[in-house]
C-alpha cells in the first residue's frame, strides 16, 4: 500500500488543529507541509510558525517540503519545528551533496524535491545518499493544478535509476494526484502520494484518504 501524505496547504487555516486532528485519526501517513518563499517559487505560503503550530498537534510524521532558496540557512530551524523529513530543492542547492549531509547530520530523512523540467540524470549521483525523492507532477508554487501527464514515465524512469544504483530512496509524487491517476503512479514505482485539494475539498476527505491507502 502506498504511502498517504494530505498536503496542509489545502486545508482550512482558520481551523488548523481539527485539520490536523482529522488527519491524525485518519489512514494518512505523513502530513506533508509545502514552504514557499516567494523567490524560489512565485508564491508564499507559511514558515515556522505555522510548523510549530502543527506540530503541538501531530501524531504522525511531518513531510517538510522546502521551495526555498538557499534552504541551508533553515533546516534546522525546521528540525527544531517538528520535521522528520526534509526535502530541499536539486534546483535551489549548487552544493547538494552538502545540503544532504547537513539533513542527515540532523537526525531527518534527507529528501530531495525535483521540478517537472529537470531530468532524473541530475540525481545520478547522489540517488544512494538520500532517503526520498519528490517528484513535481505540477509546477511548484500553488495547489489545485493539473497533473502533468509526462510524470507517469518520469516515474518508470526513476524507479529504474534507484534499481540500477541500489538505492532505498522512495519515490514521493506531489501534484495533482487523485484517484484517476493514482493506480497508474503505483504501478510506475511511486512509493508517496501526496494529496492536497483532492483530500481537503471532498465530502469525506476522511473516505478519501482511506480510497486513496487502498490503491494499488
Amino acid at each position: 500500500m502506498p504511502i498517504i501524505a494530505p498536503s496542509i496547504l489545502a486545508a482550512d487555516f482558520a481551523n488548523i488543529q481539527s485539520e490536523v486532528e482529522m488527519l491524525n485519526s485518519s489512514e494518512a501517513d505523513w502530513l506533508h507541509i509545502d514552504i514557499m518563499d516567494g523567490r524560489f517559487v512565485p508564491n508564499i505560503s507559511f514558515g515556522l510558525p505555522v510548523c510549530k503550530a502543527i506540530q503541538k498537534h501531530a501524531q504522525k510524521p511531518m513531510d517538510v517540503h522546502l521551495m526555498i532558496e538557499n534552504p541551508e540557512n533553515y533546516v534546522e530551524a525546521f528540525k527544531e519545528a517538528g520535521a522528520d523529513i526534509i526535502s530541499v530543492h536539486l534546483e535551489a542547492c549548487s552544493h547538494l551533496h552538502r545540503n544532504i549531509h547537513q539533513l542527515k547530520e540532523l537526525g531527518c530523512k534527507a529528501g530531495v524535491a525535483i521540478n517537472p523540467h529537470t531530468p532524473i540524470s541530475h540525481l545520478e549521483d547522489v540517488i544512494k545518499d538520500i532517503d526520498l525523492v519528490c517528484m513535481m507532477s505540477v509546477n511548484p508554487g500553488f495547489g489545485g493544478q493539473k497533473f502533468i501527464e509526462h510524470s507517469f514515465d518520469k516515474v518508470k524512469r526513476l524507479r529504474e535509476l534507484i534499481d540500477r544504483h541500489g538505492s532505498a530512496a522512495q519515490i514521493e509524487v506531489d501534484g495533482g494526484v487523485n484517484q484517476d491517476n493514482a493506480p497508474a503512479l503505483i504501478n510506475a514505482g511511486a512509493d508517496v502520494l501526496v494529496a492536497g485539494s483532492f483530500v481537503f475539498s471532498s465530502p469525506n476527505p476522511l473516505d478519501t484518504i482511506s480510497r486513496l491507502k487502498s490503491v494499488n
